[in-house]
């Protein structure tokens, strides 16, 4: 099944089950936050490193590698 989501205003498509950052890089996007100036995307990939932090849906801080996208979820970047 196909989702849906938003990211900074751009519709992008993903699998069913897949997470945040692997419809992001399906999607070819390698950074997708900046932090002291450079940009970041996934890193380890497995929740450790933060490196991934996104706002899905108004929540601040959601590791993109760890949580699975819905349709209809609103991605925006991050900046710390």
């Amino acid at each position: 099944m196909t989702i849906r989501i938003a990211v900074d205003g751009t519709e992008l498509e993903g699998r069913d089950g897949q997470t945040i950052a692997g419809v992001l890089i399906g999607a070819g996007r390698r950074s997708w936050r900046s932090a002291a100036g450079a940009e970041r995307g996934v890193f380890c990939g497995i929740g450790v490193c933060q490196d991934c932090l996104v706002t899905v849906n108004g929540v601040e801080g959601v590791r993109a590698c760890q949580r699975t996208a819905r349709d209809g979820d609103v991605i925006e970047r991050e900046a710390r």
